[in-house]
């Protein structure tokens, strides 16, 4: 019983051993449950901000200190669940966006056949373009395209130019292309948070045109997270749901270390983003991802690193708790 104990707590010790997600085993996804994967890309912001690739290795120094029970499910996910930490994908052209886009979508094809649901960390935002291209109408969709719950303080359904800064499948694109290729129905997804710095009157327009259900910050504000809940859980359904989030709809207090920072309105707090996360238990979440973290400008205590491995946790728990 000593040495049971003795080894847990060298365990939560983020200074020792070799570093996985969660401590994780370093596996192939074949047999898995849940995939956790890093996905170490930049190219695709386009921005001066430019160091999301490395928030992978960031979250794997810290997530030995990560929750092992949920208290809320009672619940132990990795009891529950077999996962493990399939490493991350790589990228040989890593200043070619495009490229890494298709190494993305097929990393996550492979992933997807074998019935593994991953859970990733970027990585700027655009890497979610490349994992859908996978995995909506996919194995783990059934064939579906696929709902998305996404919050973020930006829309990332630019129209106005086919690129940015030369990416054209971008960190501000991706959910106009995805819809365009049928891997995501916006009538039935849901983008929360928004409050992005607006260059233009009708900076939301393009997501209205898709049809996506938009809540902004101050609508949330307004409405309270109880009917915000009931309507995700009213749109997104029994479809194969994706959930996608952007740390930069945390306030910055909460998650300093972040690629595009929006200070001039109040961003989620924790609980209430945990609270948004909780609220698709008993659905059919097929994924998710956690991106635009920026280590070289977190706090000396990491904190957005600590943040984002309380979001993977609950994404975690989520999809282990509806497990047969």
């Amino acid at each position: 019983m000593a040495e049971k104990h003795n080894q847990s707590m060298m365990d939560n010790l983020y200074w020792w051993g070799i570093p996985t997600l969660f401590r994780c085993p370093n596996e192939e996804p074949e047999g898995k449950d849940i995939a956790l994967v890093g996905v170490p890309h930049s190219t695709g912001n386009g921005t001066t901000e430019r160091d999301q690739h490395l928030g992978p290795r960031a979250l794997r120094n810290v997530s030995a200190l990560g929750r092992r029970f949920h208290n809320e499910f009672n619940l132990d996910p990795w009891k529950k669940a077999k996962i493990a930490d399939v490493g991350d994908v790589p990228f040989p052209q890593a200043n070619n966006n495009e490229h890494c886009i298709e190494q993305i979508t097929n990393f996550y094809r492979r992933i997807d056949s074998c019935g593994a649901k991953p859970i990733s960390i970027g990585g700027d935002h655009s890497i979610t373009g490349g994992i859908l291209q996978a995995l909506g109408g996919g194995n783990l969709s059934n064939g579906l395209p696929v709902s998305i719950l996404h919050l973020d303080a930006h829309t990332d359904v630019f129209t106005k130019v086919d690129h940015f800064l030369g990416a054209k499948k971008s960190a501000a694109h991706w959910g106009a292309y995805l819809a365009d290729q049928g891997k995501v129905i916006p009538k039935t997804s849901m983008q929360i948070g928004l409050r992005g710095h607006p260059r233009t009157a009708d900076w939301l327009q393009p997501s209205y045109d898709y049809g996506y259900n938009i809540v902004t910050m101050k609508e949330f504000r307004k409405r309270g997270i109880a009917s915000v809940v009931a309507e995700i859980q009213k749109t997104l359904r029994n479809n194969p749901i994706y959930i996608t989030f952007d740390l930069d709809c945390l306030d910055p207090t909460i998650a300093p270390g972040v690629s595009n920072l929006e200070p001039g309105a109040m961003g989620f707090n924790i609980d209430e983003a945990i609270e948004i996360i909780q609220s698709t238990r008993n659905l059919n979440v097929i994924g998710g991802d956690i991106v635009c973290m920026m280590p070289t400008k977190d706090s000396p205590n990491q904190i957005t690193a600590h943040t984002a491995c309380s979001i993977m946790f609950e994404m975690i728990s989520v999809i282990a708790d509806n497990l047969g």
